[in-house]
């Protein structure tokens, strides 16, 4: 391993916890941008500088600067959001970006195109509603996700509220966002540095998921530290933990991959805060700070080794951890429609393509949810899987919400496929800076053609998933689609097969770097072969792998086969 440090670590290291220029850059007015070591610090704040790539080469011609602009992220521990919350959002959604409200794959909210001179009055707002977008990014623990309905029983409640009990207690201390953002009193000398992440923070990105099993909804496997919830007698006894996972990987670069988490053993829910703070602290100290593409945790252990590393683990602790406790997942989407919970209160799932809403036509997708969130006296719910859950509805409400919802095409997923309520697709172009090709934009036009060939094979109620990306750093964790197209160039993906619909096996590249024909025509005789030999029951990617079209390696099987 590398000792030099990546530049990033001395823009770290340099900026006075998180602080650097960014207040000067803000006020510059003779530019849309700030300074290129500022808008690396700015992540940690849950803001990504962009432009409009549709408009680079135009302003370019007129000797213009690209028209930059701001991505901002919110941190939403667990996906939970409160009707007052969800009306800020809307009115900052119409008031300062360019493309409505945007649901992300980690239980949260993007805005996109905010202008600089809107960014600090845009962050005080969502502040002022009781959120944050602290740690939305940057080299921290990201928004802490979880199953978004813990309907079931009092031990599922119990797992989701440590969800957001980790959220908040690892989250950064630095004052600098109050600072910056909220007119908070200016630091005087140095500060002092964070208790958990230092002056440098982490390598990477962190990422936790809690997953409440038969329901695997939000990719436990693909977490850098992925919690099991255990309930035992109707009680949580605690988690399994799983390390190690993570969907990126670089264009032309073996040595980067992505990667399932290993099950390593399990902690009581007393032990788990202490747990979860020590794998961060181990990532802290053993991480890359060299080279950023091989910093993530799942580096660390295969470098070192799963085993060197739950010694390290256990050592930090003063205990061992117990033996990982049976489990077994079953389901990787949503359920939608209504779903009673163990507390007689209702929960409706809606299918939010992409996670944008926006109002297009009879989809007003924007308003109605806004006047859903004028009359609904429960909460809302974000999923990983871009959609929204009405949530704690009393019975004599629904009728007023499925009329709402009928009213402004918000019941699509009645009428849908079962692939397209299955389906994600990550932001890519427009916006994002390291997209290759077509993603979000992309997706509607590839599911009525994949649409077709499913109908011709009376496919369209089977359950696939299906996970589109514009470039392999894998935001809408496309390794773990049934199919899933992952972006190379313009018009052009790799398309990889044969995940399982349980998110516990990773796909495989089935052709590489072709163009939509090409796709259609690799997947007509699998589906036309699936429809005459598939088992009651059986998933799109199980039947390709024991008919032998596909031979996996044995890193992307089954996770969890040790304790199923």
């Amino acid at each position: 391993m590398t000792t030099r440090l990546s530049e990033l670590e001395h823009i770290k290291q340099e900026s006075r916890q998180l602080r650097g220029s960014i207040a000067e850059g803000l006020a510059d007015s003779v530019t849309g941008a700030i300074g290129e070591a500022d808008t690396k610090l700015l992540k940690f704040h849950g803001s990504y500088q962009q432009d409009d790539r549709d408009l680079r080469e135009e302003r370019r011609k007129q000797k213009l600067e690209p028209l930059y602009a701001f991505m901002l992220r919110a941190r939403l521990p667990g996906g939970v959001v409160t009707p007052a919350q969800w009306l800020v959002f809307d009115q900052l959604a119409r008031d300062h970006a360019s493309s409505g409200l945007r649901i992300t794959t980690r239980q949260t909210f993007q805005w996109h195109g905010i202008f600089k001179h809107n960014l600090k009055p845009t962050i005080a707002a969502i502040n002022a509603s009781m959120a944050s977008t602290i740690a939305a990014c940057g080299d921290v623990l990201r928004n802490v996700v979880s199953t978004p309905l813990p309907v079931q029983s009092a031990a599922h409640a119990e797992a989701h509220a440590w969800a957001v009990r980790l959220s908040e207690e690892l989250a950064p201390k630095t004052t600098a966002y109050h600072e910056l953002w909220l007119d908070g009193e200016k630091l005087v000398g140095e500060p002092e540095p964070e208790p958990l992440y230092g002056r440098t923070y982490l390598p990477r990105k962190f990422k936790i998921g809690l997953a409440i099993p038969p329901l695997n909804d939000i990719d436990v496997f693909a977490q850098d530290l992925g919690l099991i919830a255990i309930e035992e007698s109707g009680q949580l006894a605690g988690f399994n933990l799983a390390v190690g996972g993570g969907m990126g990987a670089t264009q032309g670069d073996p040595s980067t991959y992505p990667r399932l988490g290993d099950v390593i053993g399990f902690v009581t829910p007393e032990q788990l805060r202490e747990a979860a703070e020590q794998v961060i602290a181990i990532q802290r100290d053993w991480g890359d700070r060299g080279e950023r593409k091989h910093a993530r945790l799942k580096y660390t252990l295969d470098n070192r080794g799963t085993d060197t590393f739950v010694a390290e683990l256990e050592r930090r602790l003063g205990f061992a951890l117990q033996p990982a406790r049976p489990f077994r997942f079953d389901h990787n989407g949503d359920r939608y429609g209504w779903l009673q919970g163990a507390d007689g209160r209702w929960h409706l799932t809606l299918h939010i393509e992409s996670g944008r809403l926006l109002d297009r036509g009879d989809k007003r997708l924007l308003t109605g949810m806004r006047e859903l969130a004028r009359v609904h006296t429960g909460d809302f719910r974000l999923t990983c899987n871009q959609n929204v859950i009405v949530a704690n509805v009393n019975a004599a409400d629904r009728e007023r919400i499925d009329a709402i919802v009928a009213a402004h095409g918000l019941d699509g997923y009645r009428r849908q496929s079962a692939i397209r309520r299955h389906a994600i697709a990550c932001v890519a172009l427009p916006t994002c800076g390291l997209a290759m090709a077509e993603s979000e934009r992309y997706l509607p036009g590839f599911l009525e053609r994949l649409e077709a060939q499913l109908e011709r094979h009376g496919l369209l109620d089977a359950p696939i998933l299906l996970r589109l990306s514009g470039c392999p750093n894998g935001c809408s964790r496309p390794y773990l689609g049934e199919i899933a197209l992952v972006g190379r160039a313009p018009g052009r993906y790799d398309l990889r097969l044969g995940a399982d619909f349980a998110g516990q096996r990773m796909n495989v590249v089935y052709r590489e770097n072709v163009d939509e024909a090409a796709i259609l025509e690799a997947l007509e005789p699998l589906f036309a072969s699936y429809a005459a030999g598939r088992a009651p029951g059986e998933g799109f990617g199980d039947f390709l792998l024991r008919g032998g079209v596909l031979v996996l390696p044995v890193r992307r099987r089954i996770a969890a086969e040790v304790v199923a």
